[in-house]
């Protein structure tokens, strides 16, 4: 499997989402992706009931435990690398989950422009 360079939203080295439950297509942390990612689970997002409700509704309950894919289900607060279409989905809602940029890869850009993330960064001054 072929990851592309490990580069967040800014340019810079793209830092770790999640390890607790682990995360990312690679399930590295990370929300790397590469040529076998077609969902691009790029965006490091803190997932929220409001969130987790609408991805429900969607058909993908990502509350629901799969244990034989190792995945114990989400829960509120949990950090996620989820699908850029589905967060922005989520966004036009009006039930996108806060982000941290600094683990959002940068092929996200190409879907999901940077102004509008940075309106959800969880590490902005005003506290996201």
């Amino acid at each position: 499997m072929g990851k592309f360079n490990s580069t967040n939203v800014f340019g810079e080295e793209l830092q770790p989402c999640g390890q607790d439950p682990i995360t990312g297509f690679f399930r590295d942390g990370c929300c790397n992706t590469g040529h076998e990612d077609g969902g691009m689970h790029t965006v490091c997002a803190i997932v929220t009931e409001a969130f987790l409700s609408f991805s429900r509704s969607r058909g993908n309950d990502l509350t629901a435990p799969v244990p034989f894919a190792d995945f114990p289900g989400l829960e509120p607060g949990d950090r996620w690398c989820l699908c850029a279409g589905r967060w922005l989905e989520a966004y036009r809602a009006g039930v996108a989950p806060p982000v941290d940029l600094a683990a959002t890869h940068e092929e996200t850009l190409a879907v999901i422009d940077l102004a509008t993330l940075q309106r959800f960064d969880q590490n902005a001054p005003d506290g996201g």
